[in-house]
């Protein structure tokens, strides 16, 4: 694959992200259906719930480390997110905390 190849592929995904991202807006000019704010809202928390689902379905609670990074970590993520209602730092912190635990502490 040479270079020009890869630029237009690029291009094309760059394209077709940005006309996913703003075709809503463009369809739905003056009138947003109510199906379409309700999922606006109660998706957000339901894929976060699916994730941390996903995250935590293979932890053994009955084997060494029992759980116990896992627990930290989340509980980390709980308690800054209910501190300082930012997302993005308290699963960045998170995320430290779990691998900083799995490598150093229980590893």
């Amino acid at each position: 694959m040479n270079s020009m190849h890869a630029a237009a592929l690029v291009a094309a995904m760059s394209v077709m992200t940005i006309l996913t991202r703003f075709l809503p807006f463009i369809v739905f000019r003056k009138n947003t259906p109510r199906y379409i704010t309700y999922l606006g809202k109660v998706l957000p928390p339901a894929i976060i719930g699916m994730l941390v689902i996903y995250c935590l379905k293979d932890v053994s609670i009955l084997s060494k480390p029992f759980g116990i990074p896992e627990l930290i970590a989340a509980i980390c993520v709980v308690g800054l997110q209910v501190w300082k209602r930012n997302s993005l730092i308290s699963i960045l912190t998170g995320t430290v905390v779990y691998m900083v635990m799995v490598q150093m502490v229980f590893g």
